[in-house]
């Protein structure tokens, strides 16, 4: 390989291989080495830095064209040979510049999208400190209300529901999981609810069937409150 030559020197600025110091044949590893001791060469001069990493790019440049028009070189192809080696091995390259970035971006590996439902599945976890307390309370004053004063049951129901699902984001949960749950809870409640109403009509319970419907929602919308995480 060529001595390296000073950016600042007489060499010719539109030979990048000038620049470099390199000849047309050097290797891929030659080419690079060059360019980061001239790089360095350049101390603080921004300058001659952008003229050191303009001539890589286009030695690079000429380099793929000769690769698609089937003009390459046996140092070409043994420079090919390393840098996809280089990529395949996940070594990123020591530049700065565009086309290191470029090496480094074809080294790269997405990971694999996980199409389990492990994150759609609750942790049942009892909520802990001032949140159990505020919680417990809350969950206390909705079940006396819908006892005392039926005529809140569907303000009851609306705020627990709301609060269910803030209760979960809160815990880290995801808004359409907590979404999910939420509604989940709320159809399974008045499910359960329908057939409650049913059976205390037969027994002539002192409830009445707006009361009886909305109990078990309430009760597990609590329960949830307490517990999803």
């Amino acid at each position: 390989m060529a001595a390296g030559l000073d950016p600042g020197s007489d060499s010719d600025p539109k030979d990048p291989y000038s620049l470099l110091g390199v000849s047309p044949g050097a290797g891929f590893d030659d080419v690079q080495k060059a360019r980061d001791r001239v790089v360095a060469s350049c101390g603080e001069d921004a300058v001659a830095r952008a003229r050191v990493e303009a001539a890589y790019d286009a030695v690079l440049m000429e380099r793929l064209r000769d690769r698609q028009s089937g003009r390459l070189s046996s140092a070409a192809a043994s420079a090919s040979q390393v840098e996809r080696q280089q990529v395949s091995a996940g070594v990123p390259s020591s530049g700065n510049g565009p086309s290191a970035l470029l090496t480094r971006l074809r080294g790269m590996s997405l990971p694999a999208p996980s199409l389990g439902g492990a994150g759609f599945m609750p942790d049942l976890q009892l909520v802990q400190g001032q949140g159990l307390v505020v919680r417990s309370i809350a969950g206390a004053l909705a079940l006396l209300l819908l006892l005392l004063a039926p005529q809140t049951i569907d303000l009851l129901l609306a705020l627990s529901t709301i609060g269910v699902f803030i209760s979960q984001v809160k815990r880290g949960r995801r808004p359409l999981g907590s979404l999910g749950w939420t509604l989940l809870l709320l159809i399974a409640g008045l499910a359960v609810g329908a057939l409650l109403s049913a059976v205390t009509a037969q027994a002539g319970l002192p409830l009445g069937v707006e009361q009886c419907q909305a109990l078990p929602t309430l009760m597990l919308l609590i329960a949830g409150a307490l517990l999803l995480a």
